[in-house]
């Protein structure tokens, strides 16, 4: 075993995400970019922030292939030494504060097998044992991270894994690149049908351009096709909240249980969140494929990025036994099945969020007031055109669970294998052939 230092060079990132006056323009790869991703690819680079640098932080921090950076400050322990692997040269992306940058002798150590090893529990241990400071933040002094030992198989070999490894994340990433398209094409189906009302008439041409006729609404103050109902939410729907739990029953085996954690802010399903419950519940808890949920509480202080009360999702099918849901998530129940997918689209449009957002309040906990949705009055398509809607949106929900259900698999086999092959317990074929 020797240290990191022997092999790669370490530097703390000191660049800020402002952008100052006699400084060039610079995109930040900052911690967020850092902590989310197994890898930072070029097709990520128009994501990141713009900001500014002078030339020496230029020169230090620019990211290049072969390269790996690490999350070092946080206000939890668990959540610095977080890795991710360069995957391509940059012309113009460095990285930003609280992040260290680890430069590999790429003729010793290969960055793609550096990024396993800072991925493994024995180096997330390492991190949280040594990590400075206490209370609110937590951080990871330059000679932690150069001391970290390692022991290292041949460049070939790590190569071959590294590689492996590699293959695996660029599975998932294009997967979930598919799912989010899927996501974009349901948001402009509802806005193209639902917004322009340029849903397809009896002919297949799009409704109001082709001289559908619209009426006046008293009610909402606007136009709506001929046909449709305006309704008050609270006729049509009924809600139901989940279970009470105390941390003893979420502590070990059980059944899966949607909470706060299963809400990304974009209105979509965090497969990474899901608790197990092992208390006792009744039928009415139990949570089946395309059911529509909503988030009913968050904390008050919380970053914009993460903002989740009420949004809503609908169930994945990617549970083969019963699923429940916590005290914070709230099952809407609809009067007839297809209005439940209109509506989720309906509950996570802007302008809704901002609606409902005014409905809740608390001090550190905000707690979502469901009067809100009773009382908001809509148009409601007629019954063709929401069964046309359902089954088009029903298809790409199928779709996206067989994505979710794939990245699933395929993150515990490299959690599975991850361990086994860095303890040598397993070897690829082709590996048995590399000198030690």
């Amino acid at each position: 075993m020797q240290p990191l230092k022997k092999y790669a060079s370490v530097n703390l990132s000191n660049v800020d995400k402002l952008t100052k006056e006699n400084e060039k323009s610079v995109k930040l790869c900052n911690y967020t970019d850092v902590y989310k991703n197994w890898a930072i690819t070029k097709d990520l680079e128009n994501s990141f922030m713009n900001a500014s640098a002078n030339e020496k932080e230029i020169a230090k921090f620019s990211l290049h292939k072969g390269q790996v950076a690490i999350t070092k400050d946080s206000e939890t322990k668990d959540d610095i030494g977080i890795s991710t692997y360069i995957a391509d040269n940059f012309d113009n992306v460095i990285l930003g504060y609280h992040c260290a940058l680890i430069s590999p002798n790429l003729e010793k150590l290969d960055g793609q097998y550096l990024n396993l090893l800072l991925r493994t529990p024995y180096a997330q241990k390492y991190f949280e044992n040594y990590a400075g400071g206490s209370g609110q933040r937590y951080t990871l002094p330059v000679d932690v991270i150069e001391e970290f030992s390692v022991n290292l198989p041949s460049i070939k070999t790590q190569k071959i894994i590294g590689t492996f490894f590699s293959n695996i994340d660029r599975k998932i990433s294009i997967n979930s690149k598919i799912s989010t398209e899927l996501e974009s094409l349901a948001k402009t189906i509802y806005d193209y049908w639902f917004l322009q009302f340029e849903f397809p008439n009896e002919e297949g041409k799009p409704y109001r351009s082709s001289g559908g006729k619209m009426v006046w609404s008293e009610e909402l103050k606007r136009e709506v096709p001929e046909g449709w109902n305006v309704a008050k939410l609270g006729n049509l729907i009924s809600f139901n909240r989940g279970i009470s739990y105390n941390s003893n029953s979420i502590e070990g085996s059980g059944v899966p249980m949607i909470n706060l954690a299963s809400f990304k802010p974009d209105s979509t399903y965090n497969a990474e969140g899901i608790k197990t419950y092992s208390g006792e519940y009744s039928k009415e808890k139990i949570l089946c494929p395309y059911h529509l949920v909503m988030c009913n509480t968050q904390q008050t202080d919380i970053d914009p990025e993460k903002d989740i009360v009420g949004k809503s999702f609908l169930i994945p099918d990617i549970f083969n036994g019963e699923i429940v849901f916590t005290h914070h998530v709230t099952k809407i129940d609809v009067s007839e099945p297809e209005l439940k997918y209109y509506l989720n689209s309906l509950f996570n449009t802007t302008f809704f969020h901002k609606y409902i957002a005014g409905y809740a309040s608390g001090t550190s906990i905000v707690g979502l007031d469901f009067t809100g949705i009773v009382e908001y009055r809509t148009e409601i398509p007629d019954h063709d055109v929401l069964v046309r809607y359902a089954s088009l949106v029903h298809i790409l929900e199928m779709k996206k669970s067989f994505i979710i259900k794939e990245n699933m698999e395929l993150a515990a086999l490299r959690d599975f294998l991850l361990p086994l092959l860095m303890n040598r317990q397993v070897t690829f074929k082709d590996e048995k052939e590399c000198p030690a």
